[in-house]
């Protein structure tokens, strides 16, 4: 795949799929610190790279994080925020057991819950004039 100024191409498509992902902890409790944020991230872009996806900015804080994806159509992105909550979900609390002790009655890291937005292109009030502006065949 190509990747030019945000436009990826696939063997039958072009697209430029961007998410914005945020993700809460189970009770908004505030447990991570910047170690726990610097492993996460670590974790989550490999995560992304096995669901042919790239992580293009991490963040977070206390008690939540945000992610930018940019995504190919063939991937489902509730399927994608699965696999990144679940997996996520089991390596900290392996890795860290300040977390597992924390979360020891539910064993889950993460709120059920989480947020997906699209970002990128045009303002819908511009494409939406645009496609009325096409010339029809008569």
């Amino acid at each position: 795949m190509s990747d030019i100024d945000g436009i990826r191409a696939g063997r039958h498509c072009v697209f430029a799929l961007h998410a914005h992902l945020v993700f809460v902890t189970k009770f908004r409790h505030k447990v991570f610190s910047d170690r726990h944020l610097t492993r996460m991230e670590e974790i989550m872009r490999a995560v992304c790279t096995d669901f042919d996806t790239d992580l293009i900015e991490f963040n977070g804080d206390d008690n939540h994080v945000h992610l930018l994806v940019n995504f190919p159509p063939k991937v489902a992105p509730s399927k994608l925020v699965n696999s990144l909550k679940g997996v996520s979900s089991r390596r900290m609390r392996q890795e860290f057991p300040d977390l597992a002790r924390h979360y020891y009655q539910v064993n889950r890291l993460w709120s059920a819950s989480y947020f997906a937005g699209s970002v990128g292109g045009p303002p819908l009030t511009i494409l939406r004039q645009y496609i009325e502006q096409q010339n029809r065949p008569g």
